[in-house]
């Protein structure tokens, strides 16, 4: 799992570092790594059928423009422009604060022939926004906002838009909790990057939040950190090698009982959809068997034959695991199979209809005597029912604080979906895609968390794991249109083949 860091740990690390080398190596560092990948954008829009000539053939004669603040950002700016200046880019270097630029940087970027000017040329390819860096609060300043919103229809000479750099991070963002302020008419108060490139280290902004769809795409540049990176990481990113490092392998003893049997106790007569997605779901999984319990028996077994249904918890036999909550309804016998699936010694999973009856305190005893995990899955209204507040601004926090308090895993769902364990641990998930934005598709995320669970993942691996590939059976499913959960649920299958 990718280590994502906090700016005091990233401070921190920077500090121990630096004091073992020459001064302005580390930003030179930076530096180098900033210049090579604008000029591998420039060469794959300029050049791109050009192989062999190297990446100078697309950054000769480019029109680059360097917006720089006072701080390192700007610094690192200034002296990755020097870099693409000598190997004969038209950089441009727009100061905010002219008083107060990296006087070094500056003193280089004159040297390889950048221009300092006081408004935008006309025609640009490539900005780098090195206004602001992990040190910065509170969003852009007036003045900075006004000129990042100039830049927006900025042209370059393809006739294309300008290509948007940020140096470490966009500037505006809230660097440890990835919230962006609005301005007074709610636009982002920051600059939108098609590109970030940080250095040393991943920082919240990059990944969680509104911060990490400003981001872009994010390339990270080794300025070695590492071994000064010793704080526990603030949350990790959930990768493919992940996933397939967790996933159930069969053997040659394998069968349906020894591979887990996960009930899904979901969906009602009023809504037998919700069965049908959730056990959908639970199918894809790794899971042999698939025992549902509910008012939807003959809707569920007329679209998945291969499963065991009854029509009470109490009668569906051994499960390794518990799905329980979608459609499900508040009613008293609602109420009933809620309290039977919490009083199975076997991991579960809490969704939608179960958070609901969790809301009025009733259940409490039974979430206190468990010694099984509970995995819940809130979406924000759920989660402000259950907390009596919204996430904020700070989504990983708001998974913390939940999942300290109810003893459980919680999946935050959104566009990236965290998950938190109660001992404070914190994973977020990258492949969310807001074609998942419809009804159902969270009934067969939950089905598949349940067969994870059933499989024998610890519950934190299964969340993350179904998150991820749930996130991705969205953006398959969605290459076919408009998506629905139903699409999702085929979808699954060939993403978790995928996995090899």
């Amino acid at each position: 799992m990718g280590p994502v860091w906090r700016v005091a740990d990233v401070r921190a690390a920077e500090a121990g570092l630096m004091a073992t080398l020459p001064p302005g190596t580390l930003m030179q560092r930076a530096a180098a790594g900033l210049a090579r990948r604008c000029a591998l954008l420039l060469t794959d829009r300029f050049a791109p059928h050009r192989p062999g000539r190297g990446a100078a053939s697309g950054v000769y004669g480019a029109r680059v423009l360097l917006l720089v603040g006072s701080g390192d950002n700007g610094g690192d700016a200034l002296y990755a422009g020097a870099r693409l200046a000598r190997r004969g880019a038209a950089v441009a270097a727009l100061l905010l604060t002219p008083g107060r630029a990296h006087a070094e940087g500056l003193a280089a970027f004159r040297a390889a022939g950048g221009r300092v000017v006081d408004r935008p040329p006309a025609v640009v390819d490539l900005v780098l926004d090195g206004i602001v860096g992990i040190g910065g609060t509170g969003g852009l300043r007036e003045t900075a906002d006004q000129l990042a919103a100039s830049l927006a229809g900025r042209i370059g000479r393809d006739g294309a838009r300008a290509t948007v750099v940020a140096v470490d991070v966009p500037s505006g963002v809230v660097v440890d909790t990835g919230h962006v302020p609005l301005t007074d008419s709610g636009r982002p108060c920051a600059v939108p990057a098609d590109v970030t490139v940080a250095f040393g280290a991943l920082k919240p902004a990059l990944v969680v939040g509104p911060a990490a769809t400003l981001a872009g795409h994010v390339e990270l540049v080794d300025i070695g950190l590492g071994p000064w990176l010793r704080a526990a990481p603030a949350l990790r990113v959930v990768e493919r090698s992940d996933v397939i490092d967790w996933w159930p392998r069969l053997g040659p003893s394998s069968e349906k009982y020894s591979r887990g049997v996960v009930g899904v106790a979901t969906g009602s007569a009023t809504y037998p959809g919700a069965a049908v997605l959730s056990v959908g779901g639970a199918l894809a999984g790794p899971t042999g068997m698939v025992r549902y319990a509910g008012g939807a028996r003959a809707e569920v077994l007329h679209q998945h034959p291969s499963v065991i249904a009854t029509g009470r918890v109490a009668d569906a036999g051994r499960v390794q695991a518990w799905v329980c909550g979608s459609g499900l309804g508040t009613g008293e016998e609602s109420v009933a199979e809620l309290r039977a699936v919490l009083a199975a010694p076997v991991p579960v999973v809490l969704d939608a209809d179960a958070l609901t009856l969790l809301v009025d305190g009733k259940m409490a005893d039974r979430l206190r005597d468990r010694d099984a995990p509970i995995v819940v899955t809130p979406h924000d209204r759920e989660y402000a029912r259950l907390c009596g507040e919204t996430p904020g601004a700070d989504r990983v926090a708001a998974a913390q604080r939940l999942a300290a308090w109810m003893n459980a895993v919680v999946l935050l769902k959104g566009d990236r979906t965290i998950i938190a364990t109660p001992d404070g641990r914190a994973y977020v998930n990258p492949t969310g895609t807001p074609a998942l934005a419809t009804g159902g598709t969270g009934d067969v995320l939950a089905g598949l968390l349940g067969s994870l669970l059933a499989a024998g993942l610890a519950p934190e691996r299964a969340a993350a794991g179904a998150a991820y590939l749930h996130g991705l059976a969205g953006r398959e499913a969605a290459r076919g249109g408009p998506v629905t959960a139903p699409d999702v649920a085929t979808a699954l299958r060939p993403v978790i083949a995928g996995l090899g």
